[in-house]
């Protein structure tokens, strides 16, 4: 039977008692989740705390052993290695040396020993920079904890001047903290291998104050013009107060800023009464003198005049460069670094007062005869070296003015430098090696005529003729600076081999193949050209017995412990000419500045034998005068920097400079003789060999 809807009941009996709801289950609190969260937390932490333990036990490990251990930073190592000035010296009146010029690159540096700096200036640094110096191991631990919980800070620095010093010898300034790690190991490492004085010492010496200056003595120097022990206190806290901005409150730059800094730092010693307010009231009063600096045309950039160096100075460097390769088979930029770097000591071998007398006519242009301004309204340059007769650069200029450049263009030794010698080469390549090889004599009489030359007459004299076609002696030939006997003579009876061998191999001139020809060498319109230093260092050879000595600049060159690295006291000489020949060369050049007739003839110094010859191009471009006393010899060019005539004429401005200046030097000298010349260099020789 289905109910109305179509459904069978399931028994027989319709189920009339009322259903009741079912019971709803109690829920239980979830508590696994809260422990999950709870349990990976504190597994987490545990973990942490054990890396803790292990990375910090590793660490600790690490700066017990390293800080206890061999010495990080060799104090010594660093001291031989720091970039140091390098010292030039000349000689006084009284044979002592005395302080040139200082060499250096962007560094500015010389070390000064801890006993040479005065107690005030030690305590400026210590109380301004690091007043707990004496009481931390290399880390104030106090000043490091306060700027990490208070960057703003404002007392010292964090930096220990033991951390300062390790910042100034490894040059590490990044900001990390693996930096300020190895900061404060290194720091504590040295503290614990150096004394305080030790530290403190480096750290003065090492510290940068601005105006390139590394190190309170060339910052003393550079700033008062000062040894550092001579220091008062306003300056000794006006150094210390450079030190927070070296670039911007060093007193060139912002005298303003330094005052400032130097009354913080007079504070500071006052709070850690080392000073009294009222000492510290008077050195701030103080006027400080500057020492003045000033600015160079060429680059509009700021410059101390004393580092302009000399045009002697200058060739030193460039000696003592070309040395060094030599000798140590180094490259131009090492050796060159070695000068400026290396903290080397060089004695030169300058005449100061010699020096001084033609540094002053080269400036002043006293002396010079009038000169005539070129198409571009410049005046004629100038060069001039003086030598003794063993090879000592006794003076030398490279140019006219003022110089107020460095490594600026030497008329008298660059290689670029070079001219021709006109008649002055005659000597050199005709006279000396036809006598020397027995083919001349100075009363030897030759014909006074040109040659024919490709069907032409050649050369012409100065005067424009082709010669007298008289017979005229050697010597008289050579004092009218006549230019067909030597051509003849270079022509017929010596050869332009035997010319060329003795200018290059006897005489160390430097010419070319170009110049095996009769023009070159007959009347010195070489192709290469010559020196001023080459024709001085020629020269020579006839007042000294015929003796070429290699031109030297200085006598020595030590590295910063005194070992000798270069010397040229014993600068032995190679037999050139024959003594005869140089002898019977003398006599001649000397007639051309004794007989009226003589190219030289005026230039005689008074009580003192001079010899001498001229020289003049044929373009009338570069007159020369090449010759000397028994106290000195001597060569000087005149001439514009490029080919251009000087419409002096006959006239020799070389020749009126040189009586100019070699009068001068001679003032006082005591009188001497080229036999004394001669003879003092045979004992010396002799002492050599024994």
């Amino acid at each position: 039977m289905e109910n109305s809807k179509g459904k069978r009941p399931v028994s027989g009996k319709p189920n009339t008692a009322k259903t009741s709801p079912p019971k709803k289950k109690k829920k239980k609190k979830n508590h696994s989740a809260l422990y999950t969260v709870f349990l990976f937390c504190f597994c987490i932490f545990v973990a942490g705390m054990l890396t803790v333990m292990i990375v910090g036990g590793s660490v600790a490990s690490y700066m017990d052993s390293f800080v206890n251990g061999d010495i990080a930073v060799n104090l010594e190592n660093y001291k031989d290695s720091q970039n140091q000035t390098s010292i030039m010296y000349a000689y006084n009146e009284n044979e002592k040396p005395v302080e040139l010029t200082r060499l250096h690159g962007e560094e500015n540096r010389i070390w000064v020993d801890y006993e040479d700096m005065p107690e005030n200036l030690l305590w400026a640094f210590i109380c301004l920079e690091d007043f707990r110096f004496y009481n931390h191991s290399g880390v104030d631990w106090i000043r490091t904890i306060a700027v990490l919980i208070k960057p703003e800070y404002e007392g010292q620095g964090a930096s220990t001047i033991t951390q300062q010093l390790i910042k100034n010898l490894t040059d590490e300034n990044s900001a990390t903290y693996f930096r300020k790690f190895h900061e404060i190991t290194r720091a504590l490492n040295l503290e614990r291998n150096y004394s305080k004085k030790d530290i403190l010492e480096a750290y003065l010496n090492t510290v940068a104050l601005g105006a390139g200056c590394y190190g309170v003595k060339t910052a003393a120097e550079t700033y008062f013009g000062k040894e550092v022990k001579d220091l008062n206190l306003a300056e000794c806290a006006m150094l210390a107060g450079i030190t927070k901005a070296p670039y911007t409150t060093n007193p060139y730059v912002n005298m303003e800023k330094c005052k400032t800094r130097q009354k913080r730092c007079l504070t500071a010693m006052v709070e850690e009464e080392k000073i009294t307010q009222e000492q510290a009231d008077k050195a701030y009063a103080k006027k400080v003198k500057i020492k003045s600096k000033s600015t160079s045309s060429e680059n509009n950039e700021t410059v101390d005049k004393s580092e302009i160096m000399s045009w002697y100075e200058e060739y030193v460097v460039e000696q003592v460069i070309a040395d060094l390769q030599k000798e140590y088979d180094y490259d131009y930029n090492e050796a060159q670094r070695m000068i400026y770097y290396g903290g080397l000591k060089i004695y030169s071998a300058v005449d100061l007062r010699i020096q001084k007398i033609l540094e002053k006519s080269y400036e002043t242009r006293s002396g010079f005869p009038r000169s005539h301004y070129d198409s571009r309204g410049e005046l004629p340059e100038s060069s001039m070296v003086v030598m003794d007769y063993e090879g000592r650069i006794v003076a030398l200029v490279g140019g006219t003015g003022e110089k107020t450049a460095n490594r600026a263009y030497n008329r008298a030794t660059d290689n670029r430098a070079k001219r021709q010698p006109g008649s002055s080469i005659k000597p050199l390549s005709v006279y000396a090696p036809a006598v020397d090889l027995g083919r001349i004599t100075s009363q030897s009489v030759i014909l006074e005529e040109a040659i024919t030359l490709k069907g032409e007459k050649w050369p012409r004299n100065f005067n424009g003729d082709h010669g007298s076609g008289e017979y005229v002696t050697v010597e008289n030939a050579l004092a009218r600076s006549l230019n067909t006997v030597p051509v003849r003579i270079l022509n017929e009876m010596l050869g332009v081999e035997n010319g060329l061998k003795y200018c290059n191999e006897r005489f160390h001139l430097g010419l070319s193949e170009g110049d095996k020809d009769l023009s070159p060498l007959g009347v010195g319109g070489t192709q290469t050209g010559v020196t001023t230093l080459e024709m001085a260092a020629a020269f020579a050879t006839f007042g000294n017995g015929g003796r070429y000595y290699e031109p030297y600049s200085y006598y020595k060159v030590t590295d910063r412990n005194g070992n000798v690295l270069l010397d040229n006291t014993d600068n032995k000489p190679e037999q050139a000419i024959a003594r005869n020949t140089a002898s019977e060369l003398l006599s001649m050049l000397t007639k051309a500045v004794t007989e009226s007739f003589g190219t030289a003839y005026g230039s005689k110094i008074s009580g003192f034998q001079t010899f001498a010859k001229t020289g003049t191009t044929s373009d009338n471009c570069d007159k020369w005068y090449c010759g000397g006393t028994p106290h000195y010899v001597t060569a000087v060019w005149y001439g514009f920097d490029y080919r251009s005539d000087l419409r002096t004429g006959s006239s020799n401005p070389s020749k009126t400079i040189f009586r100019h200046i070699f009068s001068q030097i001679h003032s006082g000298l005591p009188g001497k003789t080229f036999s004394q010349v001669r003879e003092n260099i045979d004992n010396k020789l002799v002492d050599v060999e024994q």
